[in-house]
């Protein structure tokens, strides 16, 4: 072996973190190979690589037994007794084989081996790396597209956005700098797979996180989240502090906070509403910006009749059903929206806690939203 690969050994410890050690051991185990495979040879060897002297010898080892049976894989105890007579039944005898022509071969072997566990070491610090952001957001940059997926340039690593995870509003092009969510990290065999997303929910999340102080210090809480991407989503939020509006600090001064993850998501309408443990007051939130003027809870099959003047009845239920499909899925809690006029006619309305409900839904109905007028 050559003082210039130990050198080299000694440098990827200090900048790849690659135990020399672990090293000298693949480099042994896979110069055993290369002898038995070069050297047409079947019988036992070790390979001892001196460190001090930059020398590598080959021994060939072999079982003391009474009576041989293959002579590549044992010795008879006599002809061991003529090596050194301390040799017994059962002990292993050492004899140097090394080859005239094996250094190099052994030069060879060494620089593949020690170019694969570099290899195998740098894909395995970069799964580490990526492997504890999962759920986090990243910026990358588009590198190239095929029909199914999206590439993205994440520095040390192309991640995947396939197709069922892109907005469909948006229309990438290469070199591209977006934002987008991990969702998962794969070990594979040509290295770490990491899975992006911008559609996922989380990636809402963590956009409020990163904007609003308050959120990224546990004052205002992320409670849940409806998002159908790049349409529209719903967000329900809680203040720890009673003196503090959880919407208007996801808002910001004149809307500059929640303009800015609009922005980020090519338009996406955003509500903003302010959660609450009862769900009439939930509900009747989650619905806006349409006005409610009751909501009936049934415990037993956890969904509600929701009440609205007849003129906010498009508005309450919105486009092909969007705005009542995600204030359910906000709330947990399925939701039957009917008009004034009707819920009169079907004698539900006004109920007995009619005045009550209405009057704590409307104190209480506080929230933002993004969204346009002929909805």
């Amino acid at each position: 072996m050559s003082s210039e690969l130990l050198d080299a050994l000694e440098v990827l410890e200090k900048q790849k973190g690659i135990s020399r050690d672990v090293l000298i051991e693949a480099i042994e185990a896979a110069l055993v190979t290369a002898y038995k495979r070069n050297f047409n040879q079947a019988q036992n060897v070790r390979v001892d690589l001196n460190l001090d002297t930059g020398t590598m010898l080959v021994y060939s080892r072999k079982d003391v037994v009474e009576e041989v049976e293959d002579d590549r894989l044992q010795i008879s105890l006599e002809d061991a007794h003529a090596l050194n007579p301390v040799y017994e039944i059962g002990d292993i005898v050492e004899e140097e084989v090394t080859p005239r022509n094996f250094g190099r071969i052994a030069a060879q072997t060494a620089k593949q081996v020690v170019t694969q566990r570099v290899r195998e070491a740098e894909r395995g610090l970069i799964f580490e790396e990526y492997v504890d952001r999962a759920d986090d957001i990243v910026n990358g940059i588009v590198e190239r597209m095929d029909a199914r997926n999206l590439y993205v340039g994440l520095g040390k690593v192309e991640a995947v956005l396939p197709q069922t995870e892109q907005m469909p509003n948006e229309n990438y092009q290469p070199h591209d700098r977006i934002k987008v969510y991990i969702t998962k990290v794969e070990r594979t065999t040509r290295g770490p797979q990491v899975f992006v997303s911008r559609t996922h929910p989380g990636l809402l999340r963590r956009l409020f996180e990163n904007e609003v102080p308050e959120i990224y210090d546990g004052i205002v809480e992320i409670k849940s989240i409806a998002r159908e991407a790049g349409d529209r989503s719903k967000i329900s939020v809680h203040a720890t502090d009673e003196e503090v509006d959880p919407v208007g600090s996801c808002v910001g001064s004149r809307g500059g906070r929640v303009q800015t993850i609009v922005n980020e998501l090519g338009g996406e309408k955003i509500d903003i509403v302010e959660w609450s443990e009862d769900p009439v007051v939930f509900v009747a939130n989650a619905l806006s910006p349409s006005k409610v003027l009751d909501v009936q809870v049934s415990d037993d099959d956890k969904s509600t009749t929701v009440v609205v003047p007849d003129y906010q009845l498009s508005l309450a239920i919105g486009k092909r059903g969007q705005n009542a499909r995600l204030a359910a899925k906000l709330t947990g809690w399925k939701i039957d929206i009917k008009s004034e006029t009707d819920a009169r006619e079907l004698g539900i309305y006004p109920s007995a806690e009619s005045a009550s409900a209405d009057t704590s839904a409307d104190e209480d109905a506080d929230g933002f939203d993004f969204y346009d007028e002929e909805e």
